[in-house]
C-alpha cells in the first residue's frame, strides 16, 4: 500500500518541537536514573566516554532514520520505509519485531511505575494499588491519544518538560559539588567491561522509533523529521554525558554500588533533593509511557491498513481522526503484560529486536536514497549517508554480538514466528473485509 493510502484520513499536525519532545521523552526514560551505576561498575570513570561513543553510533542511526523518514514519512515509521526498501515480507517481519519490542517495553515500564505507586500503600492494599495504577496510567494515556493527535502531542510535550526538570536540577546543583579525586586512580577496564558498557549505553539511547511511527501525522515531514531527530538526539547525548560525569564526581567509587545513583548523589547534598530524584524517576516512567502510546499503536494501525493483520486496526475515529482501535488494542495488550509481569524475562530480547531493526532501517534509508524515492517533497539528501549507514550497521551488529547465545536464539525464534505468520494461509482469511 502507498504511503498516501495508508495515511488517508489522518491529520498532519505534529510539528518539529512536538516530535522532538516525543523522541526525548521516550529515549530519556527511567533507565537514566539507574544506568550510571551499572556503567560505573563496568568501566569506572570512563563511563562518560561510553555514552559519548554510543551517542556517535546512535547519531549515525539517527541520520539514517532522518533520511528514511524524510523520504517515506508514513504511519509505522521505520516499518514503512523498511517495507518500501525491501518489500512486504521483510517489512512485515520488521514491523512485527518492532511492535513486539515496543509493547513488551511498555508493559515493563508500566509495571515498574506501578511498583513505585504500590510501595507507598499499606501492605494489604499493595496488589490493588499495583493493578489500579497500571489500568489508570495506560487507560488515561490511551484516552488522551484517542482524543486526537494534537492533544496527544501537547500532552507529550508537557510530560517531557516535567521529566526533564529533575534532570536539570541534578545537573545544575550537581556541577557545583564535584570532587576531582573521583576521576583519578581508576584501573583500565577489561574487554568484558567495555562490552557491557557499550550494551548499557546503547540501550539508553534506544527508543526514537516509537514516536516516528506517527510519521503519517507529522506536518511537513521531509523537513520536520530530520530537524526533530537532530535536536532530540543531540540534547539526549549532552544530558547523558553530563549526568554520568556529575554522578561520578559526587559519589566516586560508591557510584558502582548505588541502587538509585541520582537520588544518592543528591542525597549527599540535600535530603529533599533525594526525594525530588525519586519522584523524577516516576515522572520519567509516565512520560515514557505517554510517548510510547503516541507512536507504537500506529504500527498496528499501519498493519491494519496494509492488510497484514485485522483490518479493523486500520480504522480512524470519525471525529478525532485518531486510529482509535489500534490505540485501544495496544493499550489493552500493554496492560495485560504489565499485570502479569512477563516483560522482565524479555527485556534484553526487546533491546536486541530494536538493534536489529535499527540496522535494517539504516540499510533501508540508504536504498531509498539510491533509488531516489521521495513521496513528500525534497528529502534530507545527507551528503555522507554512506558513512552513516556503515557506522550504524556495524554498531547495531555489535549490539547483537554482545548478547548471549540464548538471547540471540530468542531473537531468531521471534523472527521465525513473524515470518510464519506472514506466510501461513489462514492470515489471508483473518484480514479479509
Amino acid at each position: 500500500m502507498s504511503a498516501a493510502s495508508r495515511d488517508e484520513g489522518l491529520v498532519r499536525k505534529v510539528g518539529p518541537w512536538g516530535l522532538a519532545a516525543g523522541v526525548v521523552s521516550i529515549v530519556v526514560g527511567a533507565g537514566i536514573f539507574a544506568v550510571p551505576a551499572a556503567l560505573a561498575a563496568a568501566v569506572g570513570p570512563y563511563a562518560p566516554l561510553a555514552f559519548l561513543a554510543c551517542g556517535l553510533v546512535i547519531g549515525a542511526v539517527t541520520i539514517c532514520f532522518a533520511e528514511g523518514g524524510s523520504r517515506m514519512p508514513t504511519s509505522g515509521g521505520v516499518y514503512g520505509y523498511i517495507e518500501a526498501a525491501f518489500g512486504p515480507f521483510i517489512g512485515f517481519v520488521a514491523g512485527m519485531l518492532l511492535l513486539t519490542g515496543d509493547v513488551l517495553a511498555c508493559g515493563g515500564v508500566t509495571a515498574a511505575l506501578a511498583d513505585v505507586a504500590a510501595s507507598v500503600a499499606p501492605q494489604s492494599l499493595v496488589p490493588t494499588v499495583h493493578a489500579a495504577a497500571i489500568v489508570g496510567v495506560i487507560g488515561t494515556v490511551a484516552l488522551v491519544n484517542v482524543a486526537g493527535i494534537a492533544h496527544a502531542a501537547r500532552f507529550v510535550s508537557v510530560t517531557t518538560a516535567l521529566k526533564l526538570i529533575p534532570l536539570a536540577i541534578f545537573i545544575a546543583v550537581g556541577c557545583t559539588h564535584l570532587h576531582g579525586v573521583s576521576f583519578v586512580g581508576a584501573a583500565q577496564p577489561d574487554t568484558d567491561g567495555l562490552g557491557r558498557a557499550a550494551l548499557l549505553a546503547l540501550f539508553s539511547f534506544i527508543g526514537m522509533e516509537a514516536p516516528l511511527a506517527a510519521s503519517g501525522e507529522v506536518a511537513q515531514p521531509s523537513r520536520t523529521i530530520p530537524r526533530a531527530l537532530g535536536m532530540a538526539m543531540v540534547l539526549v547525548t549532552l544530558i547523558y554525558v553530563a549526568i554520568q560525569v556529575i554522578a561520578q564526581g559526587i559519589l566516586g567509587d560508591s557510584l558502582a554500588h548505588s541502587g538509585a545513583p541520582l537520588a544518592d548523589a543528591m542525597g549527599r547534598i540535600s535530603p529533599p533533593l533525594r526525594v525530588v530524584m525519586l519522584v523524577g524517576a516516576a515522572v520519567s516512567m509516565f512520560g515514557w509511557i505517554n510517548s510510547d502510546l503516541l507512536g507504537s499503536p500506529r504500527i498496528l494501525f499501519a498493519f491494519g491498513r496494509d492488510g497484514r493483520l485485522f483490518r479493523v486496526f486500520g480504522l480512524v475515529h470519525p471525529r478525532t481522526r485518531a486510529p482509535y482501535v489500534a490505540i485501544l488494542a495496544y493499550a489493552i495488550l500493554a496492560m495485560v503484560l504489565a499485570l502479569t509481569g512477563t516483560f522482565a524475562e524479555l527485556a534484553i530480547l526487546s533491546t536486541l529486536t530494536t538493534g536489529t531493526l535499527y540496522g535494517l532501517g539504516c540499510v533501508a534509508a540508504w536504498l531509498l536514497s539510491r533509488r531516489g524515492v521521495a513521496v513528500a517533497g525534497p528529502p534530507l539528501n545527507f551528503r555522507w549517508l554512506n558513512t552513516a549507514t556503515c557506522i550504524g550497521v556495524l554498531g547495531m551488529s555489535a549490539l547483537v554480538v554482545l548478547a548471549s547465545w540464548q538471547e540471540i536464539a530468542g531473537l531468531a525464534t521471534l523472527i521465525g514466528i513473524s515470518a510464519l505468520l506472514y506466510m501461513i494461509p489462514f492470515r489471508k482469511v483473518l484480514v479479509r473485509q
